[in-house]
């Protein structure tokens, strides 16, 4: 799975921090040799450190309760999803007090079946309404339920009950993270607080650099108004006070139909692959070249995008041994302006429409 950050997690630190005492710090790395921790040791030595520092700090115990039962969630969840790297997966948010037989359940339903067929998980938050029609159209094999224990309302949907692939959270922030971390797009279905919460949350994200940029689009039923209201209210009121920039209206799509919401999923990834931030420099990776033609073109339209320099084909750098699986693919370079990524998803999809060699 590409890092959601874009880059952001390989560029942290790698050097591993002293205990403050050599003894101490030797017992350390043994203990990570003998227990067999061969695979990225320093970061293992690093939380056996951090977390010796927080016994040393007096934490109270409600604080090591929440730092503990989050690495614990954190790393259940990571195993589930690590058998499933190679599938693409798309984040489905909306009520879960929908019932089934309405027209936005149905949209959902259908939603999830195609995205199936063309090869994609689905992930909801395991509960019923909205969630449950998503994954009864993608069906138990393609499902993620990413159900959060709350004393009200939500229970894991008929679906993925009992299944592997249903994680239980106590905690929204490492629930939300899971969502973010592991999907490539995104569909939002009508929904009440904690919907809209989860879509924002995506969206301030993205505008900030904070995940990389993938598809959001925003489905309803056939004739609904739910979104359309949204996005007057957005541009008549957040854009009007320049609350935000015309660009970011770029992150994400409103789609007109469960179809449109389907092929503007599979069109952001016709070519484009992944990106990864080095330093300064952005490297885009594809499936296939652009022709020399259109990348003057893309020089052309997005020069106001470029810090400096211009877009280039590039080989993998130096910096990108540590993803061997990615070194064949042909790549972009360029070093952006890091304050419009709106602008950035404009380029992805120029890019996507660009002709190739292949």
């Amino acid at each position: 799975m590409p890092d959601f950050t874009g880059g952001g997690i390989y560029a942290l630190p790698s050097e591993i921090r002293s205990i403050g005492d050599a003894r101490i710090d030797q017992r350390i790395h043994d203990l990570v040799r003998d227990y067999g921790c061969n695979s990225a040791s320093n970061f293992i030595q690093e939380m056996i450190v951090t977390a010796l520092k927080m016994g040393r700090d007096g934490l109270s115990e409600a604080d090591l309760k929440l730092f503990n039962r989050s690495l614990r969630e954190l790393r259940h969840a990571a195993r589930v999803f690590a058998k499933y790297t190679d599938h693409h997966k798309v984040v489905v948010f909306g009520s879960a007090r929908t019932p089934q037989d309405h027209p936005e359940a149905l949209a959902a339903e259908e939603f999830g079946h195609k995205m199936r067929e063309r090869g994609f998980m689905i992930i909801t938050g395991g509960g019923d309404g909205i969630m449950g029609a998503a994954q009864r159209g993608a069906g138990r094999d393609s499902s993620f339920g990413l159900n959060i224990r709350l004393p009200f309302e939500q229970r894991a949907n008929a679906v993925i009950d009992g299944d592997s692939k249903l994680i239980n959270f106590n905690y929204f922030f490492t629930r939300k993270l899971n969502f973010v971390k592991e999907t490539h797009a995104v569909a939002l279905f009508p929904g009440g607080f904690g919907t809209l919460d989860e879509g924002f949350e995506v969206l301030t994200l993205m505008q900030t650099g904070k995940a990389r940029i993938f598809p959001i689009v925003f489905v309803d039923r056939p004739g609904g108004t739910y979104w359309k209201t949204l996005l007057d209210f957005l541009e008549n009121h957040l854009l009007e006070h320049g609350l935000v920039s015309p660009h970011d209206f770029n992150l994400f799509r409103l789609a007109t139909s469960v179809d449109d919401a389907v092929e503007q999923i599979l069109q952001f990834y016709r070519n484009y692959v992944s990106y990864r931030w080095v330093r300064h420099e952005l490297v885009i990776r594809l499936r296939c070249r652009l022709t020399d033609k259109a990348i003057q073109e893309l020089n052309r339209e997005f020069a106001d995008l470029l810090a400096k320099g211009r877009i280039e084909a590039t080989p993998p750098l130096p910096e990108e041994a540590n993803q061997p699986d990615l070194a064949a693919l042909p790549r972009l370079r360029l070093t952006p302006k890091r304050h419009d990524l709106g602008r950035l998803r404009a380029l992805l999809d120029a890019i996507n429409r660009a002709p190739t060699l292949g």
